[in-house]
């Protein structure tokens, strides 16, 4: 019986044609079949179904396909014709179907959005592309918002929203900071799915403001950047002195510490929401919370387990990603945030959608006329897709009918196909989550039978072993296969063989008789054609004497035989390995044709050695332990250098070589590992002697290779592991005779010198390369490319030799022959060599230069031609300098620059430059004599740029509520100055910046003087100038307006800036109680000071004492002091050696009910209002005395015809109060008197004011120190109303309230 088998042969040598073909027909992947078949299109490559390309750069929509004969494209754009003929932008690839529309040359990529389809096609059918929609990626710029700063308490939460431009594709967001390092994450602070920047809870190093929001477009690689956003925590410990500050005497000071809070989520919000994602993408989750301490996310899943090996947590499990969801994912996904105060969960319910996917994908089919076949298309998804056939690109309903084509729903079904039913079939699965589109075609071949295996093919089978004979064949209808053997045998039946459906015929067990010649028959309804291949069985290799166990002495010695036995036809191959491994690279191991030996055996040679025997056909293998025993115990052992070798002797003496013998010397208890020998040449290097060679340590003769025309001695040296012996004596003398060389001299080469030569130049021979007496060399030369004969010339043994009188910078054949007496050497090898150069002849025209931006520009030059180089093409270099800036007009020195370019560059980049300048540049070419003639000089001009920084920026004559600002021009104007921007901002004690304002001034300007600044207020100022491009860098300063007009310090000569202020403490005040005093100053200095309170008894030499104040605050409170007791008090700061501020005396009094003092309750303000009250009683008794004695005086009349209101005397009600004072009355007022008549306070009065007082004053102090209120200098007629009070606040509330 004929056995058959459907399993593939151990070289398979027939393929799925294409992808997966499926059909009654397997057509094998042969490149000259497939040259001749008929093969409906099959898509190949195509762009991705949404594409989104870089509006800048030219639009690739690819489209590859194959068939036979070769298809022609076609495309559709938004489901209709797209010409391409038409659009000069779009071009299609030769032998090609794929676009490219070009953008780069004018064309808009806007303007290419849509939908498009590619159809290739041919007679046999037309397969289409998917839909491919292209749109153009964009990355909007960040919209325009006002970002106020951020306050936040310590502890509490904070969202910083990034709302990144809606770009295509979407952005990647990451969040850094003014210093483009990326902001670090924890599980307090991190980044959501949406951008924001989430604080569980702020701390006070959250304090910043840079944080900076970064969107990076990848298509466009481009990042647009959020205005920085800045965040001010408010610090318990601030929190603590503001209040401190403000409470009175009896509270109780210090806020409640950092209040810890249960988690309350962030996002989502609410309780439960609902997540909807498509099958095989990846889920992601967020739950992120708030709380102090700072909460702990854990997930699960309701009624079930998260899926292993697919969740991922991420960010800090703030994330949950889980990875190629399906349908089995949906369901409830809980996160739960807790802290040691309480817990908060929020519920996502998760539903799996799907987008169609393959279930069975249509597969093409190849028919032979008159067969059956089946098209399937089962696709699935999430809702159900539905299903629709085209033919050919066309709609199944309205293709041309083929009777041999019946759809029913997800299958075609073929009865009985002819050739013309060949087409291309499309099946379309789509629902509302996306499509899949596939081609399958059929094809309807008629063939008749091909073998491809090739003819008289040999297979070679070691005995007893299978033989697999190949028969690939094909044809259509399928044809059937019968193997022969001989010229005139009978067909092969039996179980002795097996038929495989391939065509491969197996010989299970192939035997000496079954080697022969085998031929294959494959016949079908359309022809026949056989095939012979040839079989050769071998015998097979054995190994006859194995390598046997044994047991061996450490540093003894042990072989391990392997003898072989193989086929005479084939060449095996020995191997050893010890364990399964390579041998040591040791030189222990001796490997020889049937043995391996191992020298000197130590511990670590202990395993299994295996030999390995491998041929084309066969491997055999047989292995064997070895185990290393400890050696007797033996004397000690003395080890030394071997003795030198001795009775050198010299045997089989010829021409070329020589057989050198020795004995060696003792080895000294240690092993002779090598021997080196060294020759001597008496005749060329007396004395000197040469290594010659080396040989292992078991040789003790050797066959030296000699040279001619050399006087040989020699000597020997052993060597072992304790070092070298000493040399042996010399041999005997034996000298070579001579020969012609056997070498011609190294390193030929010809470089001119001058334009006019040519400089040959060798390496000479050394005596013992010159083989004989009286070594010459022949030079020989001829011009390259010239139909001339080799000039020739004989010199000594020298190693120069120069050509003169040749043509500039010419190509020439060089070579250089050794002789001597006896001949010349072997024929030498040719170099090119090349004469003198000149200086190039011409210079490079039609330089360009195309100005880039305002520091680069690009040249652009025309070659030289080659034959105008004369020499070496070593590059170009352009020179190029400065003629004048526009902005100045002046000129100046003159530096030229220079740049090199390697090569035969056409172009290069102008680094550097200056903005706004006139240049002037030229190109020259270079070669190895030097550079020639100069190109015409190109003018250019740098457009304008940014300017630098002003040169200076000077603040001086500070003031109550002004200050002069001085500035120089930019030392590099870069272009025509169109203004100058200020800005500046007050900074408190704290450094926190005030509103900024800015100000814009006129270019021609160089001071301004800033007006209606507050009093004793630092102020920063940055200043930068502009050109039409921009505005440049800026310049810094920082100012402060005085405190009042005594504390102007007139600046010395020269003096023009404003000193930065040294550090001090002032204005150090004290509120005292009955047992305790609170004491607060104000500091100007360096940052971080550490600051005491040093008190004691006022006048006591007692020393001071001295307490520590808790950080940098700027008041202490000093207890347990003694009632009713003067107290001196000064503030100082640790580390500034004698800085202190001035003392302060206070006294303990009893407890007050508020730290601002009522005036009224002070002895001293009652003894004032007395002595006012005494003065004013006499003043009006000698006011009235006069009014009856005198009446009104004839002056009195004159001046009242001309009365100046605004120095009218002051009259009682009734209007009769209206005689002049006495001269008592223009005196200065005193302290608490009235203001005069026109409303003002001189100078010396402000001086002595009821500032002095501080206390009980009606009134209040303007920004300059001077004081305003009731008397503030109304023009009104009516007298100003002195009786009513009210209290001002203290020096001590005014600053606490100032905290």
């Amino acid at each position: 019986m004929m056995k058959k088998k459907s399993i593939p042969a151990s070289k398979p040598s027939l393929m799925l044609f294409l992808c997966q073909i499926v059909s009654a027909l397997d057509v094998p992947l042969d490149s000259k079949l497939l040259e001749e078949l008929s093969q409906p299109p099959t898509i190949t490559q195509q762009s991705p179904k949404d594409y989104i390309v870089d509006p800048r750069e030219n639009i690739v929509i690819q489209c590859e396909a194959k068939g036979k004969p070769p298809p022609s494209f076609s495309w559709t754009r938004n489901g209709t014709h797209f010409d391409i003929d038409k659009d000069a932008q779009v071009t299609m690839k030769p032998n090609s179907g794929t676009l490219v529309i070009n953008i780069m040359n004018g064309g808009k990529a806007e303007a290419y959005e849509g939908v498009y389809q590619c159809t290739a096609r041919n007679e046999r059918g037309a397969a289409i592309s998917n839909n491919i929609v292209i749109r153009p990626s964009r990355s909007p710029l960040w919209t325009k918002e006002k970002l106020e700063p951020n306050h936040v308490r310590e502890g509490d939460s904070l969202v910083l929203h990034c709302r990144p431009p809606v770009g295509l594709p979407p952005p990647i967001i990451f969040w850094m900071d003014n210093a483009f390092q990326r902001l670090p994450q924890s599980e307090r602070v991190s980044q959501g799915l949406n951008g924001d920047l989430y604080f569980s809870n702020v701390q006070p190093e959250d304090t910043r403001e840079d944080y900076i929001c970064y969107a990076r477009f990848n298509h466009t690689q481009t990042i647009q950047q959020k205005q920085p956003i800045s965040v001010k925590v408010v610090s318990m410990d601030s929190l603590n002195d503001t209040i401190a500050a403000n409470l009175s005497d009896t509270d109780i000071y210090g806020a409640k510490p950092v209040t810890e809070r249960q988690p309350v989520l962030l996002t989502p919000t609410g309780s439960t929401s609902t997540k909807v994602e498509l099958r095989g993408n990846v889920l992601l989750l967020e739950c992120i919370a708030a709380g102090l301490p700072t909460p702990v996310i854990r997930w699960t899943k309701e009624g079930g387990e998260l899926p292993a090996n697919r969740t991922f947590f991420e960010n800090f499990k703030k994330t949950l990603k889980i990875i190629d969801v399906s349908e089995a994912d949906s369901g409830n996904y809980k996160c739960t945030a807790r802290n040691v105060l309480g817990s908060v969960h929020h519920v996502i319910s998760v539903t799996v959608k799907a987008a169609p996917y393959w279930i069975t994908a249509p597969r093409n089919l190849v028919l032979s006329p008159g067969e059956d076949g089946t098209l399937i298309c089962r696709a699935n998804g999430n809702p159900k897709p539905s299903i629709s056939w085209l033919a050919n690109g066309v709609p199944i309903a309205i293709a041309p009918e083929d009777p041999s084509r019946k759809v029913d729903g997800d299958t075609i079904i073929f009865s009985h196909v002819q050739e013309r039913s060949s087409a291309v079939y499309q099946c379309n699965a789509s629902n509302e989550y996306g499509y899949l589109l596939a081609n399958a075609f059929v094809n309807v071949l008629a063939e008749p039978p091909r073998i491809l295996t090739p003819a008289n093919k040999l297979y070679q089978v070691i005995a007893d072993s299978p033989a697999l004979l190949d028969c690939a064949y094909f044809g259509s209808p399928k044809p059937e296969i019968e193997w022969f053997k001989g010229a005139k045998g009978s067909i092969l039946r039996g179980n002795e063989y097996i038929f495989h459906d391939n065509g491969t015929l197996e010989i299970p067990v192939a035997q000496k008789d079954s080697t022969g010649t085998y031929t294959c028959v494959a016949r079908n309804e359309l022809g026949k054609i056989q095939n012979e291949v040839h079989l050769e069985i071998k015998d097979p290799t054995m190994i006859i004497k194995q390598p046997e166990y044994t047991v061996v002495q450490r540093y003894s010695q042990v072989s391990f035989e392997c003898i072989i036995k193989h086929d005479s036809t084939l060449l095996p191959t020995v191997v050893w390995l010890k364990d399964n491994d390579e041998l040591p690279d040791d030189e222990r191991f001796l490997v020889g044709k049937d043995n391996l030996t191992i020298m000197n055996v130590t511990d670590k040679d202990d395993g299994t050695y295996t030999c390995v025997v491998n041929t084309t056909l066969d491997s055999v293998s047989a292995s064997a332990v070895l185990t290393v025993v400890a050696a007797p115990p033996t004397p000690a052992i003395i080890y030394a250098r071997p003795n030198p070798p001795f009775d050198l002797e010299l045997t089989g003496q010829l021409e070329r070589s020589i057989d050198l013998s020795w004995t060696p010397g003792d080895e000294n208890n240690s092993p002779i590992t090598n021997f080196v020998i060294e020759y001597e040449d008496g005749l060329h290097e007396p004395g000197v002697w040469h290594y010659q060679t080396e040989v292992p340590g078991t040789q003790t003769t050797v066959q030296l290779k000699l040279s001619p025309y050399v006087n040989y001695s020699f000597r020997v040296i052993a060597v072992n592991k304790i070092g070298r012996s000493q040399p042996s004596e010399p041999s005997q003398q034996y000298l070579t005779k001579s020969a012609n060389p056997d070498e011609n001299p190294a390193n030929v080469q010809g470089i001119g010198s001058e334009p006019d030569n040519l400089v040959i130049t060798w390496e000479s021979l050394t005596g013992f390369q010159s083989n004989g007496p009286g070594l010459q060399y022949k030079v020989s030369w001829r011009q390259k490319d010239v139909d001339d004969e080799w000039t020739s010339v004989i010199v000594a043994n020298v190693s120069k030799y120069i050509v003169s009188g040749t043509p500039t910078f010419v190509p020439y054949e060089i070579k250089v022959q050794a002789l001597n007496d006896l001949g010349y050497a072997p024929e030498p090898s040719e170099v090119i060599g090349h004469s003198g150069e000149d200086l190039p002849m011409v210079a490079p025209g039609n330089v360009q230069v195309h100005v880039i931006n305002s520091t680069l520009a690009k040249v652009h030059w025309d070659p030289v031609p080659l034959k105008t180089v004369r020499g070496h093409l070593q590059g170009y270099k352009v020179y190029y300098w400065k003629v004048q800036s526009l902005s100045r007009r002046s000129r100046r020195h003159v530096e030229k620059k220079i740049l090199t370019f390697r090569g035969n560059k056409t172009f290069g980049m102008l680094p550097g430059l200056e903005p706004y300048s006139s240049y002037k540049l030229n190109v020259r070419v270079v070669n190895g004599k030097g550079e020639g003639p100069a190109s015409p000089d190109k003018v250019f001009k740098t457009p304008e740029g940014v300017p630098s920084s002003p040169s200076f920026l000077k603040i001086t004559n500070p003031t109550l509520d002004s200050l002069t600002l001085e500035w120089g021009s930019p030392t590099h104007p870069n272009g025509v100055l169109t203004s100058y921007i200020l800005k500046f901002q007050p900074i408190n004690n704290t450094h926190e910046l005030g509103p900024l304002v800015e100000i814009r001034i006129p270019a021609n300007e160089s001071t301004l003087i800033l007006k209606n600044l507050n009093y004793s207020t630092r102020y920063k100022f940055y200043f930068n100038a502009q050109t039409s491009v921009g505005s440049g860098s800026q310049i810094t300063e920082e100012a402060v307006t005085i405190m009042d007009e005594a504390g102007i310090l007139h600046p010395a000569v020269g003096a023009g800036k404003v000193q930065p202020l040294y550090p001090r403490i002032r204005n150090v005040t004290t509120a005292a109680a009955e047992t305790y005093a609170n004491i607060s100053w104000e500091y100007e200095g360096p940052d971080h000071a550490n600051f005491y309170v040093e008190y004691g008894v006022a006048g006591s030499k007692e020393d001071w004492k001295k307490e520590i104040v808790n950080g940098s605050r700027s008041f202490f409170v000093l207890k347990g002091l003694t009632p009713g007791t003067a107290y001196k008090v000064r503030v100082g700061a640790e580390g500034l050696s004698g800085f202190r501020s001035s003392e302060d005396v206070f006294e303990t009094g009893p407890a007050m009910a508020s730290r601002q003092v009522d005036i009224a309750t002070q002895g001293w303000f009652i003894g004032l209002m007395c002595a006012v009250a005494l003065l004013i009683l006499i003043l009006l008794i000698v006011c009235f005395i006069r009014r009856n004695k005198g009446g009104k005086y004839p002056v009195k009349e004159k001046e009242d015809a001309h009365a100046d209101p605004e120095i009218q005397p002051m009259k009682e009600d009734d209007g009769t109060f209206g005689e002049y004072s006495d001269a008592e009355d223009h005196k200065p007022l005193k302290k608490g008197s009235r203001t005069p008549s026109d409303r003002t306070v001189k100078k010396e009065d402000s001086d002595d004011s009821l500032v002095d007082y501080g206390e009980g004053v009606n009134g209040q102090f303007n920004e300059d120190g001077s004081f305003i209120g009731q008397y503030s200098g109304k023009k009104e007629k009516e007298p100003a109303e002195g009786n009513e009070s009210s209290e001002a606040p203290s020096p001590v509330n005014a600053m606490n309230s100032f905290v």
